[in-house]
């Protein structure tokens, strides 16, 4: 068969891309110095670049494609409703059947203390419509001095210009003026990198114990709100105690300041059950969420407030006064129409069933790796894991940024059919689609031990690591 003539070539793209499409969370000069990988097409767990190069996708897309690529129902619903009513707006009282449902279908699979529910276009804006609601909150209640807002080091919620400052990864801050003087962290509570002896328990205590002393530090009448992930994802994959969540939402309880948990990663059978708040039976007073949400076949996202939360902005406005914060794709009605059919997916069609059986095979294969030279932690929930690298197994060390080790090994992964997320500090991020069979498990693995072995071989790789 002839190509057409008047397609682009994939040369004539990656000008064009270099010329003009600014990519997120990129260096831009050495993006234009090295130009795009363009994908062209995707099926199930596996990507196919323009190229002609598979891979077997060990990331789904950016935490969100659990229901894998090419599900022909999620695009039949799409396309149902793009030719029955493309979109309709949430303001003026309109509304539309799938934003509707949606709205009901949420409040039935979050914690019980969530019945309020406002659609958004992702996580960053949902995050950041939680402040806003947070803020109002207390205004409308009387108590305008709660305006400062605690998160975790190495938390991720986004990147507003609000949401931006509780994310505390230095790239979000360089340059934007951030964090905001409202904005303040307590120390993630992470296992690996605890004192020799912590265990569990001392180290849930430790971060409730933080949390009182950041709200004391600041004062009671000051503080508005704790926002955590159950699992912090971009801070490199973070798993704290079972019983932390729970822990810290009731120390936020009787510090008197609201609990907000962002689902936005953690959503949706990532750590197993639908949402992480499940585990440990803890109800926020608001949520936010996304990614998982439609499996990042359209944009959408979606803040859930609490009956006191909802109610008090409610009541606290004039009669007949708007609460000024809408956008003019909130509730976009094919989103809508998406996210009903990827949640009937993980129900009835047995995505959430398989990503729960597969949990004991991804933590095996991750586990086995604890071995390699270059490994120094294993560490996951359902399907959500990471290998942090070490030079040092002993000492904990980590590599020389100079080394580029991350570069290094995404480059490797890709030409073994490979990709996941290979952070800047060493740790390498999994979070494959609820969809993964065993054997592409097994494929995963033998890949990636691969890529480990390579990259061991080089020179400079071996000379980094200390005896």
């Amino acid at each position: 068969m002839n190509q057409r003539s008047d397609l682009p070539t994939l040369a004539s793209l990656d000008a064009i891309d270099r010329a003009h499409l600014i990519h997120p969370v990129s260096a831009w000069r050495t993006h234009e110095q090295r130009g795009p990988t363009v994908l062209s097409s995707g099926q199930g767990s596996w990507l196919t670049d323009a190229r002609g190069h598979r891979l077997l996708d060990a990331f789904a897309g950016l935490w969100c494609v659990n229901v894998g690529y090419g599900q022909e129902s999620v695009v039949q619903a799409a396309a149902e409703q793009m030719r029955r009513l493309p979109y309709a707006t949430g303001y003026f009282h309109f509304s539309s059947e799938p934003a509707i449902l949606l709205a009901e279908k949420l409040v039935q699979l979050t914690p019980p203390s969530l019945n309020h529910v406002y659609l958004t276009l992702g996580g960053s804006e949902s995050v950041d419509a939680a402040v806003r609601f947070i803020v109002q909150y207390y205004n409308a209640i009387g108590r305008p001095g709660k305006k400062h807002f605690i998160a975790l080091e190495r938390g991720y919620h986004g990147s507003s210009s609000t949401g931006a400052g509780l994310t505390a990864l230095p790239a979000f801050h360089r340059g934007f003026d951030l964090p905001l003087p409202t904005q303040h962290y307590i120390a993630s509570p992470n296992p690996y990198r605890q004192a020799p002896g912590t265990d569990d328990q001392a180290l849930i205590a430790a971060s409730v114990a933080a949390l009182r002393a950041k709200v004391a530090e600041l004062g009671a009448e000051q503080v508005a709100a704790f926002f955590c992930e159950p699992i912090q994802g971009s801070g490199g994959v973070i798993v704290p105690p079972v019983g932390w969540l729970k822990a810290m939402r009731e120390a936020a309880r009787e510090l008197d300041i609201l609990f907000v948990v962002d689902e936005v990663i953690t959503g949706f059978g990532r750590t197993g059950p639908m949402f992480a708040c499940e585990a440990e039976g803890v109800d926020p007073d608001l949520m936010t969420m996304a990614k998982g949400l439609t499996s990042g076949y359209v944009p959408m996202g979606a803040t859930l407030l609490s009956d006191k939360v909802y109610a008090a902005i409610a009541d606290g406005a004039p009669a007949g006064a708007a609460i000024g914060h809408g956008a003019t794709y909130s509730a976009h009605p094919v989103s809508a129409a998406v996210a009903l059919e990827v949640l009937r997916l993980y129900q009835e069609g047995g995505v959430l069933a398989n990503g729960q059986r597969m949990a004991p095979h991804f933590a095996a294969g991750l586990d086995s790796l604890l071995e390699h030279p270059l490994v120094g932690d294993s560490r996951h929930r359902g399907l959500l894991g990471a290998l942090e690298l070490v030079s040092n197994k002993q000492r904990k060390t980590g590599f020389a940024a100079e080394l580029g080790l991350p570069d290094r090994i995404a480059s490797t992964a890709y030409r073994h059919g490979l990709v996941f997320r290979a952070f800047g500090d060493n740790i390498l991020g999994f979070a494959p689609a609820l969809t993964f069979s065993e054997d592409e498990f097994a494929q995963l693995f033998e890949r990636l031990r691969k890529t480990l072995d390579e990259v061991l071989q080089a020179r400079e790789v071996r000379a980094a690591l200390i005896d």
